[in-house]
Parts: structure tokens; C-alpha cells; sequence
């Protein structure tokens, strides 16, 4: 027997969870729920956008940069691909959408391929640049060598 989450949690969830990926991620989650995975969307929202999202230890910008250095370290690609879109995507003006910039995306990176391998910050690298490319966000150019 399992017991379902409270309502309240479900619905603070659901605004974490809109806030920081977008209304219309969201939508077509919640909207593809079916009998298979209903109760995983709900666990999801309830635990992870409620019980951890709504936790007053970090600001939400630092969980998400916490979600792109570990899903990277353990190659979950797909999860590190949302949230670097979602984070580009995010208005820098609402702090609680996590916004990223650049700056941050490349410091992750680099600590990232230190602490978890050269080839999880490959990808990493690689996966950031295709959805910049995909957002019109493509970074400019830059000489491989230090000007003297």
C-alpha cells in the first residue's frame, strides 16, 4: 500500500516545478499521465519539487546548478539537457525560474570534467552548445590562444 501525496504538496509542487522549468514542460508531463506512470509524476512533484524544492537551505539557482554538476557526473543526459535549456530560457529577472548565464554554465562544466571526468564535461559542453544554437544563443568566437 502506498500512500499518496497531500494535495497542498502536489499543488507548492507544481508551481516549483513551473517556476523553474516552464509552464508548458510541465503541461505536457502532466498531460501525458497515464495509469503506468501517474503516480511516478505525482512522487516526483510531491518529493522532489515540494520536499526538496521548497527547502529554505539553497536558493534555487544553486539546486539547479547542483542538478547539471550531478546529472553530468552520472551521465544523465536527458535531465542535464532540461535544465541547461530551461535555465537559459528562465527570465534573469525572476530568481525562483533559476536562471543561468554562460559564465556559470562554463564553471560548472569545467569542475565538473575535474571532478567527474574530462569526458562529462565533453558532453556537457557539447549538449550546451546545441541547445544554444537551438535558443539563437550561439557564443562568439574566441581565439584559442592568449593575445601576448
Amino acid at each position: 500500500m502506498t500512500t499518496a501525496p497531500s494535495l497542498d504538496s502536489l499543488q507548492q509542487g507544481l508551481r516549483n516545478r513551473r517556476q523553474v522549468l516552464g509552464d508548458a514542460w510541465v503541461e505536457q508531463s502532466v498531460s501525458n499521465a497515464n495509469a503506468l506512470n501517474v503516480e511516478f509524476q505525482r512522487l516526483i512533484t510531491s518529493y522532489a519539487w515540494d520536499s526538496i524544492w521548497s527547502r529554505p537551505g539553497l536558493d534555487r539557482r544553486t539546486r539547479r546548478i547542483m542538478v547539471l554538476a550531478t546529472t553530468a557526473a552520472m551521465g544523465r543526459w536527458e535531465e542535464f539537457e532540461l535544465h541547461i535549456r530551461t535555465g537559459l530560457m528562465a527570465n534573469p529577472q525572476q530568481a525562483d525560474a533559476a536562471p543561468l548565464d554562460l559564465e556559470t554554465i562554463k564553471e560548472v562544466l569545467l569542475q565538473t570534467a575535474v571532478y567527474a571526468g574530462v569526458p562529462a564535461g565533453n558532453t556537457g559542453m557539447a549538449i550546451t552548445l546545441k541547445v544554444l544554437r537551438e535558443l539563437g544563443r550561439e557564443p562568439e568566437k574566441s581565439s584559442f590562444f592568449p593575445a601576448p
